[in-house]
């Protein structure tokens, strides 16, 4: 059975962090080589690094955080919808378009996926995303998870973040920087395990996601 790792690597100059974020940096605090015991390294970078979850508390005052965020949402039967290479901005019209076929967790696989061929690349701007309207549509359809492959699901240089508000505000988790090349449009099994961060705002963290084929007949 496939078993469809949809996580990007983590490491200094090998993915894109979104602009204002802390870099990425890995340095090695104890070697072997250098005759320590054991070698051990020292990890620093933002909680919305490569892959990742946000939580509600991102933007919104006193609300859940990641580490509360129940295993039942980020286990389950996941949707993958693929949107053609000329849809730049997922609105409620491509939405309502889709058969989830039951799913609460929708992953939208879309022309960023491409960019992680060059993982090396400078951060995208142009990337798609989600717009307001479209995140509302999820929320009538009872969707708790929504996913995106690529750093963040909202347009690049929003100050209202109306569609990060109006998923977060609702409970519903996203889902970001997903790596969906090699996925086709079906029903899976998404399992995405946050780091269980209880420190600083519980905004987010990292997660490694897998999806794993359902054997109903769906996938395709």
């Amino acid at each position: 059975m496939p078993i469809y790792d949809i996580s990007v690597p983590v490491a200094p100059g090998m993915i894109p962090t979104y602009p204002g974020d802390p870099v990425i940096e890995i340095e090695s605090w104890s070697a072997l080589s250098r005759g320590d015991a054991a070698n051990v390294s020292a990890l620093h970078f933002g909680a919305h690094t490569g892959t990742h979850i946000d939580a509600p508390a991102h933007f919104i005052a006193d609300a859940p955080e990641v580490w509360t965020l129940p295993l039942e949402t980020l286990i389950g039967p996941a949707r993958v919808v693929e949107l053609p290479d000329d849809v730049r901005a997922i609105n409620s019209t491509h939405i309502i378009m889709q058969e989830f076929d039951g799913a609460t967790r929708v992953l939208f696989k879309t022309r960023n996926s491409a960019f992680w061929n060059d993982q090396r690349a400078e951060f995208r701007r142009d990337f798609t995303y989600l717009t307001a309207d479209g995140a509302r549509t999820l929320v009538g359809r009872g969707v708790e998870l929504v996913g995106i492959d690529y750093l963040s699901i909202e347009q690049f240089g929003s100050t209202t973040f109306e569609a990060h508000i109006a998923l977060l505000a609702r409970g519903v988790v996203i889902l970001e920087g997903l790596d969906l090349r090699a996925v086709p449009a079906g029903t899976y099994e998404l399992i995405c395990l946050p780091l269980k961060i209880a420190g600083g705002s519980g905004d987010g963290a990292p997660v490694r996601a897998v999806l794993r084929p359902t054997f109903d007949g769906r996938n395709g």
